[in-house]
């Protein structure tokens, strides 16, 4: 008699003679149980987020909410910089154009008057040598003689009586100018004075005025560029900034705002000779190579 062998039967004799494990086909309606190792398996290599338990999650998000504060006050910062620079370099254009026109101004009107006024004394023939002398010779000592002014103003007046005008020039500067810039305009006035008397008038009197008017706007103009430009840098200067007795000046005025020696030196072209005599000569050598070093620094960047 022939027995007949479905084909679920075939592989099942198939598989018991390789050695293999039988698989049963499903019944309907019947769940195939997963053995239990595969089953830790499966969960292991699950899907990350799965894994990710509601604390970490929590912190994860926590820490995410936080960096976006820090990354706003970082762009604050940055945008306050920015501000800031764009606003001294606005600053140092402005300063540097005044500076520009007082210069020419000053400088045109002072070379035309001693044109005329020599030419005016040649027109009798009669060469005036006492009073051309006298000229240039308080024109000189005008402007000699204005550092030891700026030095006793300095110290006497505007460090005491008018030290409410003198201190904004020792605070941050909030714009262009600061209210110490009047003292520019008060030894300005006598000058121009002296200066038109001279030019309006002829002897030897109007000439020494003349010289003394010439001298006092020499001084002016010469502290307008050391003073405001080389030592606190309100406009470019250019290569008188590499002139090694004026670095010299502008490091001895430097210490001057530190306060290291009781506000010594007082004066500008002489205040290394002062530093000296109150025994500042190592402190001022230190403040030389501190600048070289900066400006280096800043002529690299």
């Amino acid at each position: 008699m022939t027995v007949g062998i479905s084909a679920p039967t075939w592989s099942t004799a198939i598989a018991f003679l390789s050695g293999q494990r039988p698989f049963l086909p499903l019944k309907p309606n019947r769940t195939r149980r997963v053995p239990f190792s595969l089953a830790i398996h499966l969960r292991k290599h699950d899907h990350p987020a799965r894994n990710r338990s509601p604390g970490r999650l929590c912190h994860v998000m926590n820490r995410e909410a936080g960096q976006a504060p820090a990354e706003n006050n970082n762009r604050v910062i940055v945008s306050r910089v920015e501000e800031k620079l764009a606003r001294k370099q606005l600053e140092r254009h402005t300063y540097l154009v005044a500076a520009i026109m007082l210069s020419l101004g000053i400088s045109s009107m002072a070379a035309t008057s001693v044109y005329y006024r020599f030419s005016w004394q040649m027109e009798g023939g009669a060469f005036p040598v006492l009073e051309m002398f006298g000229t240039f010779a308080l024109s000189v000592g005008a402007a000699v003689g204005m550092e030891f002014w700026a030095r006793w103003a300095h110290r006497e007046l505007w460090h005491a009586s008018l030290w409410h005008m003198h201190e904004s020039h020792h605070r941050p500067r909030e714009g262009p100018f600061e209210l110490n810039d009047v003292f520019v305009i008060i030894n300005a006035i006598p000058a121009m004075a002296l200066l038109l008397y001279g030019f309006l008038n002829r002897g030897l009197p109007p000439g020494l005025c003349f010289g003394a008017g010439l001298g006092i706007t020499m001084f002016g103009m010469a502290y307008m560029f050391v003073h405001d430009g080389l030592v606190h840098r309100r406009f470019p200067v250019g290569p008188i900034a590499n002139v090694p007795y004026l670095r010299k000046v502008a490091a001895a005025h430097q210490l001057h705002h530190s306060d290291k020696f009781n506000g010594v030196p007082y004066g500008l072209f002489l205040g290394p000779k002062e530093l000296e005599e109150v025994g500042g000569k190592e402190e001022l050598e230190k403040e030389i190579k501190r600048r070289i070093k900066m400006s280096n620094a800043s002529d690299s960047s």
